[in-house]
C-alpha cells in the first residue's frame, strides 16, 4: 500500500465519520423536537455512559495487569 492509497483511505474515513456524526445530530434534534427526551436528558445519559465506559476500561486494564477475571474494587 502506498502513501496515496493511505491518504485516500483517511479521506474516505473522514467523510464517513462526518456523515455518521451528521446523522446522529439529526436524530437527536428530531427526537428532542418531538419530545421523546430533552437535550439535558441526552447529555446526562451520554455523561453516564462515558463514565461507565471509562470504568469498564479501567477494570479491563486491571484484569490484564493482574491476570485475573475479577478485581476487587476499593
Amino acid at each position: 500500500m502506498n502513501t496515496i492509497d493511505i491518504i485516500g483511505q483517511i479521506a474516505d474515513m473522514k467523510e464517513t465519520d462526518y456523515k455518521n456524526t451528521l446523522a446522529i445530530a439529526v436524530l437527536i434534534e428530531l427526537l428532542t423536537a418531538k419530545g421523546y427526551f430533552s437535550k439535558k436528558d441526552f447529555n446526562l445519559k451520554a455523561r453516564e455512559l462515558d463514565t461507565l465506559s471509562l470504568a469498564e476500561a479501567l477494570q479491563t486494564s486491571r484484569q490484564k495487569q493482574f491476570g485475573c477475571s475479577t478485581v476487587n474494587q476499593p
